[in-house]
């Protein structure tokens, strides 16, 4: 058999960067083929590697950009945003959503009830609400506030919704409670005190004897600037105060209760025991200012016997963690004095309050 020989020399075109390449003997045939070189080794341990750092780089950008968000969503406070525990267990199709009322009463409290009622509002599964009231009440706005947003759900939603007093529900606290359907306490609850509180400060010898700082007040009428923190009232502003603010403040506490209470109590009967006084549970009970005693269990069961239900999960709802919340609490707690403050302390304030408290 004849063989062929390549002569890589003629032809230019299979020359290498060096010349012509090296033939050596085709077995059984006596021709030549090129020379190949050895595999270098380690080349498949470079590629696998390289791959790895090439998807750690990728992995560690979208951490960061995750971190980002995270670090976004917290520090904006999440605004709207709740979220819900579950405090006790039960089918998710039904469940009893508790609302909270805690502390003094300011207006971002009624903000906090206002999103708690708009969260138990859109969920479809929300049968009824438990008001978990313990506060000794604040300014008759809030209380005012918060008083129309339960009254407003129970007559759009059509749920039952009951009060559940924990520990003190006096005043502005009670005002609350009389929107709900009934009203149950602890055996322990402090509750009561119908009635308007109103205080400033007069700082005149702070001001003229200790700072010599004589202040000077230009009015256009006699009653502008009753009562004044730079001077004693007289008889006739403190009456002047009662007649146009404690007085209307105190009608429309009476009216309030004498509505939410009128199944047991007259209008007359909540003006005498419109007083201020506060009452234990019992002494409530025994006036009709609340319809039952017991604990939360008790109040769970009985909101779900109005909603007509055997078993539901119980929720709560609660803004999560917000660095900007935390960072405006601890500015807020600074000593700082300025024309706000300032007024805030010679203006009264005008509250539905136990000041016991």
């Amino acid at each position: 058999m004849k063989g062929y020989i390549m002569n890589f020399e003629q032809d230019n075109n299979l020359s290498g960067p060096t010349g012509p390449q090296p033939t050596e003997p085709i077995s059984g045939l006596g021709a030549s083929r090129p020379r190949m070189e050895p595999r270098r080794k380690g080349a498949g341990w470079r590629v696998f590697w390289g791959i790895i750092l090439a998807l750690s780089v990728m992995a560690n950008i979208a951490l960061f950009f995750i971190l980002i968000g995270v670090v976004a969503i917290f520090a904006t406070g999440q605004r709207g945003l709740l979220t819900e525990e579950v405090i006790r267990e039960g089918p998710a199709r039904t469940k009893i959503a508790m609302i909270t009322v805690q502390g003094v009463i300011y207006n971002e409290v009624a903000g906090d009830v206002y999103r708690q009622l708009k969260a138990a509002r859109r969920d479809k599964r929300v049968k009824g609400v438990i008001v978990r009231v313990n506060s000794p009440g604040g300014t008759i706005s809030a209380s005012d506030q918060i008083y129309k947003e339960i009254s407003k759900f129970r007559e759009e939603v059509k749920k039952p919704v009951i009060a559940f007093m924990q520990g003190v529900a006096a005043s502005g606290g009670y005002y609350t409670s009389v929107a709900c359907e009934e009203i149950i306490a602890e055996p322990t609850t402090i509750t009561g005190s119908i009635g308007v509180i109103s205080w400033y400060f007069v700082v005149q010898e702070l001001l003229e004897d200790k700072l010599g700082v004589l202040p000077v007040v230009v009015k256009s009428g006699q009653k502008k600037d009753w009562p004044s923190s730079f001077r004693a009232p007289t008889p006739e502003e403190i009456q002047y105060m009662r007649d146009k603010v404690i007085t209307p403040a105190l009608d429309r506490f009476v009216d309030v209760v004498a509505e939410g209470r009128k199944a047991s109590l007259t209008l007359d009967d909540v003006r005498r025991l419109a007083d201020g006084g506060i009452f234990g549970a019992q002494e409530a009970v025994d006036e009709k200012l609340i319809d039952k005693i017991g604990y939360l269990d008790d109040a769970i069961e009985l909101a779900k016997s109005l909603a007509g239900i055997d078993k539901a999960q119980v929720v709560q709802y609660r803004k999560p963690f917000s660095i900007t919340d935390f960072l405006s609490y601890r500015k807020s707690n600074l000593l700082k004095i300025d024309r706000t403050t300032l007024y805030e302390l010679g203006t009264p304030q005008i509250l539905y309050l136990w000041s016991a408290y």
